[in-house]
């Protein structure tokens, strides 16, 4: 009746790039970075944190230097 098709894995697994707010960082992470008001995460597909970083087109770039397909999310 119906074939099955196997679900195609991407090349590369997704890291989720999310723009936060550097007031809800950790005490310790906002010192050291005592004039960003805003910061992107890089998160594995799982939710795990990867990095944090201070421009959202260099999240981009690391995430594809790392091997991950980098997506927005909100």
């Amino acid at each position: 009746m119906y074939e099955k098709f196997p679900i195609a894995k991407p090349a590369r697994p997704f890291a989720y790039v999310r723009e936060i707010k550097a007031s809800d960082l950790p005490e310790e992470i906002r010192a050291e970075l005592p004039e960003v008001s805003e910061i992107y995460a890089i998160h594995h597909e799982e939710g795990e944190r990867l990095a944090l970083v201070t421009d959202r087109t260099m999240a981009f770039v690391m995430a594809r230097q790392n091997d991950y397909t980098p997506v927005s999310v909100h």
